[in-house]
């Protein structure tokens, strides 16, 4: 059972730097975006939609991970951390679903502000990792919030 825990403890940190590191590529992306046009933003746009995919799919495996962890170790499912951890998560997935596909495709429109846009998947992509961070701080930090 040792040995289990370790491997999905593993997977869990594993799919974590795959979930939160590519986003901190997409800054001087998003100042690109301002100024391209045509093919160089279409890349560009590609590269944006696949760290999202990527952060999405990792987040999965984040999950799954987790409720394996939770099931095969001594936490408890009423612990504080674990429980605000979830609820973080369920606001980080519903904004995750809205933050990013919508202003995406309004580049492929072609008649919306760029820098306007771009703004707006800036304060998206701080928001994500701000919610990513105070996660990450319950499943390090493991804080008695209450007993």
């Amino acid at each position: 059972m040792d040995v289990l825990y370790r491997i999905l403890l593993y997977i869990h940190i594993l799919s974590v730097i795959i979930s939160v590191g590519p986003f901190f590529i997409l800054f001087p992306l998003i100042k690109k975006l301002r100024t391209v046009s045509g093919d160089e933003m279409q890349a560009h746009l590609g590269t944006f939609r696949f760290v999202v995919w990527l952060a999405k799919h990792a987040g999965h495996v984040l999950v799954l991970s987790g409720l394996l962890l939770v099931f095969t170790g001594s936490w408890t499912w009423d612990t504080p951390w674990i429980l605000m951890t979830l609820i973080v998560l369920f606001c980080s997935l519903f904004f995750l679903a809205r933050a990013f596909s919508p202003t995406l495709r309004k580049f492929d429109g072609g008649a919306h502000d760029k820098a306007a846009l771009a703004q707006k998947l800036q304060r998206a992509v701080w928001i994500y990792l701000g919610l990513l961070m105070i996660m990450l701080w319950f499943m390090v930090g493991k804080p008695y919030l209450w007993f």
